[in-house]
């Protein structure tokens, strides 16, 4: 890493697209610093996910910060509502599943926004995207589009000049199959990132909800075997 690297801060689930859009901003020179969240999220293993990835790409700054918003519930990430299983490819698109968390994506940018501006750090690295994915509207290239324009309206720095945040959305247009194959050029190593909505209490993933079928269609797709470990499907 050079000196005169530019920082950008970069948010951290441990799951694979965020895993990989970390790898592509590193390969961009970027020094950067990963945020994470403990956000009242049913279970644990994406977090230790997201410790383990920061500690094997040597990130010096990697923030966790807490916060409950399963106070305000209505997921089914962070409520008591049944994780959707076993979905084909036409139900994923036919509408937002319940494990979409309200207003996640604005409340980790916000965040990510605020100390971006404390570091001076003109890019934030989201790892978002609108091909292979579970329909989140908070996912949308508008969305982005849209959060960038009210990031450089709200705070200090840009309203005096000083900087203009970018929000970087690598795989916003890329399939999965895509998305690991630039991974493992990168030298992303996927056993220890974790994807599962509601894996067993020991971290094994169930294979059927969204997000694990997307993966596994993902590594298929690519010729790729999925190191990730799974429960009996």
């Amino acid at each position: 890493m050079t000196t005169d690297a530019k920082k950008a801060v970069v948010l951290l689930s441990g799951g694979l697209d965020s895993t990989t859009t970390l790898a592509i901003a590193l390969s961009e020179n970027y020094e950067c610093h990963c945020l994470s969240f403990s956000y009242g999220q049913r279970h644990h293993h994406e977090l230790d996910a997201a410790k383990i990835i920061a500690r094997a790409f040597n990130i010096r700054h990697h923030l966790i910060v807490n916060m409950d918003l399963g106070a305000i519930g209505g997921s089914a990430l962070t409520d008591a509502i049944a994780v959707p299983k076993q979905r084909t490819p036409l139900e994923m698109d036919s509408g937002i599943p319940t494990t979409y968390v309200p207003a996640r994506n604005t409340v980790f940018l916000s965040y990510a926004l605020a100390w971006a501006e404390t570091i001076g750090a003109p890019d934030i690295f989201i790892g978002v995207n609108a091909i292979d994915y579970s329909g989140y509207p908070d996912c949308r290239p508008k969305y982005i589009e849209a959060f960038e324009k009210m990031a450089n309206l709200a705070i200090k720095a840009a309203v005096e000049g000083k900087l203009i945040i970018r929000i970087r959305t690598p795989l916003i247009h890329m399939t999965k199959k895509k998305i690991i194959r630039i991974g493992v050029k990168l030298g992303v190593d996927y056993s220890i990132t974790h994807s599962c909505y509601d894996p067993a209490p020991g971290g094994l993933a169930c294979g059927q909800c969204d997000s694990c079928r997307l993966r596994l269609k993902g590594f298929k797709e690519a010729g790729i075997p999925d190191p990730a470990k799974y429960m009996a499907i």
